[in-house]
């Protein structure tokens, strides 16, 4: 890991502060490319006109206009669940934000289609919590194999193994792996 610090110095990843807005891009992203996802989020949020669409704007759509957005039956059921969900308290910004990591996740996945990984990514880019380690992430669990020189891809337990040695900043440690994966860039 501190040949990944070294190689990359300080790393910056940017908050998304607004629990509603990222749990909404959290379930539209889902299986999708960056540029799918971001493309399909801007036109869910612009339901909402000037501002991005509040939960009340998500119930109150018809499903054609959600699927003009570019969402799935899954995915629009997921955000009817979700705003259902917050309109009627279950999910609150400022009580979760109080929460510790694994309250917050059980939390967060009673909502269908909001799964633990989700979840985690929910809890270090917009909670900005610094110990979260997504054991099930495909690329962290990549760049183990690769930083480690591992065989294969290592499983959750032995992920989980090998993050011990990065605790308390185990979702440091994932960007510094997520980067990894990306091309260097050309040096002209």
């Amino acid at each position: 890991m501190s040949g990944l610090a070294v190689r990359f110095g300080a790393l910056e990843y940017r908050q998304e502060e607004d629990l509603w807005r990222s749990l909404v891009g959290s379930i539209v992203g889902q299986q999708l490319s960056i540029k799918a996802a971001a493309t399909i989020l801007a036109r869910v949020g612009a339901l909402g006109g000037s501002v991005f669409a509040s939960p009340e704007v998500i119930a109150a759509a018809s499903d054609e206009e959600l699927r003009k957005c570019g969402l799935s039956r899954a995915k629009l059921s997921y955000l009817r669940d979700l705003a259902v969900r917050w309109s009627a308290g279950e999910i609150d910004a400022p009580t979760l934000r109080s929460l510790p990591d694994e309250e917050v996740i059980e939390h967060l996945t009673r909502v269908r289609g909001v799964g633990r990984w989700t979840a985690e990514m929910v809890l270090i880019f917009s909670l900005g919590r610094p110990d979260v380690l997504a054991v099930d992430d495909l690329g962290i669990r990549n760049a183990v194999q690769l930083r480690y020189d591992l065989p294969e891809r290592p499983d959750r337990r032995e992920l989980e193994r090998l993050g011990d040695a990065w605790r308390p900043y185990r979702s440091y440690a994932s960007l510094y792996l997520w980067r990894s994966l990306k091309p260097e860039p050309s040096d002209g």
